[in-house]
């Protein structure tokens, strides 16, 4: 029998920014067991939605995660206005489309820029977050600000876009679209880049389905499995259909969210053009009771959350599901058979979001 060595990856390092630790069981350079350990970063929001009012808890719940902030609003205030019974303005349900899609953008050319810098191209990487800062730009221009925005509010949305941010919008996701046309090809046709990508992180279409993997990485492997299509919000006017890979390998997943960027910008152009004039949100005039789900599709992929109201402002239990904690699992099939140096790309292809996972 081979000796075997147990070597620690993370929680802290160069190419992993997520504080999440793989105990890695090797035979020399190659892995044959992988032990993933979460648990560094919990922060208790769950408990914290139980102990304030309903309404405040939606400030709270942004901050599950800097980059899908205005998706987990989105998804908290579905679920409460299930519980209301309250119809969110057709105006609003545009509008968030268009935020959500603008999130989908901003973190998909993040990860394109974590992924340059994992392979190495240091300029590239900058250049991508670059271009991001245009989408961040945008949000400061709609919201105030650039990160955790708080447009989304239970029942519609607290600002409106008026045409001339409109128009600075689609000019500025046209400049997006140019400057990705040219970088993308440096990216995704380089032989470096493919050498460590194509082949590499497999996980097959049966365990993609068996290990319920979401998002972008379920998606590469041929499951073409995507909330959208469940029009919680009028995708099917934008033009949304979901994008797959079937290779499912590490660089399969990087196509869908590539392909994902430039689906995503023709669809917020489409729902600022179809947005109807009107309210934005309508009153909140009682306190949920009952219980609700809701499933937002994020960057990442499935996102859920149960909440239980007792008729009271607090509620009685709120839960989560972010789609990193159902990814991790695709990682025992994805890492063993491959070595040290395959192991950062890897795991950056799943796009881990531990911040979300740990809430």
């Amino acid at each position: 029998m081979s000796h075997r060595t147990v070597i620690p990856f993370g929680p802290q390092h160069p190419v992993l920014p997520e504080p999440i630790q793989l105990k890695l069981v090797c035979e020399g350079e190659k892995i044959v067991e992988v032990l993933p350990n979460i648990g560094y970063i919990h922060r208790g929001i769950e408990k914290g939605g139980e102990i304030k009012d309903f309404q405040q808890t939606l400030h709270l719940i942004e901050r599950t995660c800097g980059i899908c902030s205005f998706m987990h609003a989105l998804t908290y205030a579905q679920g409460i206005e299930e519980l209301l019974k309250l119809e969110v303005p057709p105006r609003a349900q545009y509008l968030r489309v268009a935020w959500a899609e603008l999130s989908r953008i901003h973190s998909h050319l993040l990860w394109l820029g974590l992924l340059s810098d994992a392979i190495g191209f240091e300029s590239l990487f900058m250049q991508f977050w670059k271009i991001r800062e245009t989408v961040l730009d945008l949000f400061e221009l709609t919201t105030g600000q650039r990160v955790i925005q708080s447009a989304c509010i239970i029942g519609g949305v607290r600002r409106d876009i008026d045409v001339q941010m409109a128009a600075k919008i689609k000019a500025d996701l046209q400049k997006v679209k140019e400057e990705l046309d040219k970088m993308l090809p440096v990216l995704l046709e380089d032989y470096s880049l493919k050498t460590r990508t194509v082949g590499i992180g497999m996980l097959s279409n049966a365990q993609a389905m068996s290990l319920g993997a979401v998002g972008p990485t379920a998606r590469a492997s041929g499951v073409r499995q995507d909330l959208r299509l469940l029009n919680y919000l009028p995708y099917d006017k934008v033009g949304f259909e979901p994008i797959t890979e079937t290779a499912g390998d590490s660089y399969a997943r990087a196509l869908v969210r590539t392909k994902e960027a430039y689906q995503s910008i023709g669809m917020v152009i489409k729902a600022l053009d179809l947005a109807p004039k009107g309210e934005l949100s309508v009153p909140v005039e009682s306190w949920p009771n009952g219980e609700a789900t809701s499933r937002v599709e994020q960057p990442r992929g499935e996102v859920f959350y149960y909440i239980k109201g007792n008729g009271t402002r607090n509620l009685e239990r709120l839960k989560i599901r972010t789609p990193t904690f159902a990814n991790i699992p695709t990682l025992l099939v994805m890492i063993p058979g491959t070595t040290m140096a395959d192991l950062p790309v890897i795991v950056l292809s799943i796009d881990p979001c531990i911040s979300c996972t740990e809430r």
